[in-house]
């Protein structure tokens, strides 16, 4: 037993001298990166923070790119990943090695006899739940966008009926749209800006709103977009359907808020039975069985 956490000992510490290494070797390149950036004129990406950071990062996409994995795990990641708002090619590679990070750190904090007692069941454990734990946060993560974006949807549509009904085409009020909520609605902007971006690429309207679904996964949103590819190919009125959305995605709002607030009489029963209850029973009945124990205590005695 002693000998394999000294395996493992010796296998965590080769793995941070290897990261160690890696990461002062791409110090030359930041460097050179930084001297070609003053000779064009670029500025200056900060302080050394910045170049400490630049330089944990490129460690973990070295690591992550290095780690076995499949087509099909990486495109559900991916598609987590742009939901979650990280859209960079490197974001995978950077989860990777995150991931592994979080993983040999957990092992190495129940295998080593530094701050606990080494146990090799519990280091095993640590180890897939360190593994497990950064996909359940990015899952988190991209929930929360999801909603962030659903909320902003409403008032994001409210401002792209008086757009269209002004006068604009779809195409320039979307961008209005997303510069119009950025300060409020940052998520919802940031997409709607890509959709702009899109377009003036010369990808199709169609192609591009179809990809905004996708992208978000957000059920509203994915509706909002088929009537508005509806409404593109039959040649309808714009305003009026965006109008009429509008109103049904507003009374979709209204349930969903009545629908949480009849869940809440639910939810409360857990809390009132194990937090509440028992102070109440402590408050109200112990003084009369304090009195009670007094009274028959002495009777009780031969």
């Amino acid at each position: 037993m002693i000998i394999v956490l000294s395996l493992l000992a010796f296998a965590f510490a080769s793995l941070l001298v290897t990261a160690g290494a890696m990461a002062l070797s791409s110090g030359q390149a930041t460097v050179i990166g930084r001297r070609l950036d003053d000779l064009a004129g670029t500025p200056a990406k900060g302080s050394e923070t910045g170049f400490r950071y630049d330089r944990i990062v490129e460690t973990l996409k070295r690591v992550g790119k290095s780690m076995p994995h499949s087509q099909s795990e990486m495109g559900k990641l991916q598609t987590k990943l742009v939901r979650a708002g990280y859209r960079s090619h490197e974001a995978i590679a950077v989860f990777f090695g995150i991931r592994l990070g979080i993983a040999v750190l957990f092992f190495a904090f129940f295998a080593t006899p530094l701050i606990v007692r080494p146990n090799l069941p519990f280091a095993l454990a640590g180890c897939g739940l360190g593994y497990l734990l950064p996909s359940m946060v990015l899952g988190r993560m991209a929930k929360r966008r999801q909603h962030r974006i659903r909320l902003a949807l409403a008032d994001a549509l409210d401002l792209l009926v008086v757009s269209v009904e002004a006068g604009l085409g779809l195409d320039q009020a979307i961008q209005r749209v997303g510069d119009e909520i950025a300060f409020a609605h940052q998520n919802l902007s940031d997409e709607l800006r890509l959709v702009n971006l899109e377009l003036r690429a010369g990808k199709g309207r169609t192609d591009a709103l179809r990809a905004l679904a996708e992208r978000t996964g957000v059920d509203d949103l994915a509706s909002l977009v088929a009537m508005l590819v509806q409404t593109d190919r039959f040649g309808t009125s714009i305003a009026q359907s965006l109008r009429i959305h509008a109103e049904t995605l507003r009374t979709k709002r209204r349930q969903r808020a009545e629908e949480a607030a009849a869940k809440t009489g639910v939810k409360m029963v857990f809390p009132l039975v194990f937090c509440i209850f028992p102070a109440i029973w402590v408050v109200t009945i112990g003084p009369a069985a304090i009195k009670f124990i007094e009274v028959i205590g002495p009777m009780s005695q031969p």
